[in-house]
């Protein structure tokens, strides 16, 4: 069965600071992590990528990943601009941000029309998730809901050093499945060695929670569904110039009314990835003890 890589990669990145960090070159070869991502998931079995990305960085990404991949896989684009609206809606005048990453989904409509999974850019999620991903999409769904997966991290394997981290915390049942999952933000280690998240009101996790890192298996029906619920979102929310559509809310939505399932495929691979400069360093040693213990070649791309 043909399955689709979808790389969310049209954030701004504002804590990252400087440069276009999508496209910060990790390995030795000038490798970025979406090089790791996309030779995870041909080597588990996808055969197309969908990059989603903005208009103003598509010959960055053509020099700098796009090109040198589509020998080894199909690949497209799709423009996450702040007018890609459902008909009858207008961007408000004073709206600078993109809609989140639930809006990137949506407008994957026409483009993806088969099962897949959905990543963020700037994320190294290891070669296990993209396996359980693709078996998980290969197989025959039965039943009246859709079946949605999701690859699942230990909390205290997705914090950064160098300031918190929003993260989707879920609740999971004795099956596995997913019974809620809530966008989490200002999630950060104290010098207590506890876990927090919030500001004003902070409030302690448990370090080992299952929390969504936006790595998502989906069928294709799911890109209508989330459309019809981002329309809900700007009905409610057009006004707000900084109010976001998550992807995670809405499949929280979709689990909640019962119009979907979603399971929890662990992965044991060590997450890694770059929300601070700071964290460059460790993501490029990383990536380096990776090539030593034989988990990737030196040079991934012919």
């Amino acid at each position: 069965m043909s399955c689709t890589l979808v790389i969310m990669a049209a954030g701004l990145g504002t804590r990252f600071k400087g440069g276009i960090k999508q496209l910060e070159p990790f390995g030795p070869n000038g490798e970025i992590i979406m090089d790791y991502s996309i030779y995870d998931a041909v080597r588990a079995g996808f055969d197309k990528v969908v990059f989603i990305i903005r208009k103003d960085i598509r010959q960055a990404f053509d020099e700098m990943i796009g090109n040198r991949i589509s020998k080894h896989i199909k690949v497209d684009y799709v423009y996450q601009e702040l007018d890609c609206l459902p008909e009858g809606y207008s961007v408000p005048e004073d709206r600078v941000k993109p809609w989140g990453h639930g809006h990137a989904v949506c407008c994957c409509k026409g483009i993806v029309n088969e099962p897949f999974a959905v990543i963020n850019a700037d994320d190294f999620y290891g070669k296990e998730a993209f396996v359980k991903l693709h078996d998980f999409l290969a197989e025959e769904h039965d039943g009246y809901k859709m079946s949605l997966a999701m690859a699942g991290f230990v909390l205290k394997n997705t914090l950064s050093d160098f300031g918190s981290v929003n993260r989707g915390v879920c609740r999971i049942d004795a099956d596995n499945m997913m019974e809620d999952v809530v966008e989490t933000y200002n999630i950060r280690r104290e010098a207590d060695g506890k876990v927090y998240s919030g500001k004003e009101k902070k409030k302690e996790l448990s370090e080992d929670s299952y929390v969504s890192m936006n790595m998502w298996g989906c069928p294709p029906e799911f890109i209508d569904r989330l459309n019809e619920l981002f329309k809900d979102f700007l009905d409610k929310n057009l006004s707000d110039i900084t109010a976001e559509f998550l992807l995670p809310a809405g499949i929280d939505y979709m689990v909640k009314s019962g119009e979907a399932t979603c399971k929890l495929l662990e992965s044991n691979d060590k997450w890694f990835g770059v929300t601070y400069a700071e964290d460059k360093p460790s993501v490029k040693k990383a990536i380096s003890d990776l090539i030593a213990s034989g988990a990737y070649p030196a040079k991934l791309w012919d």
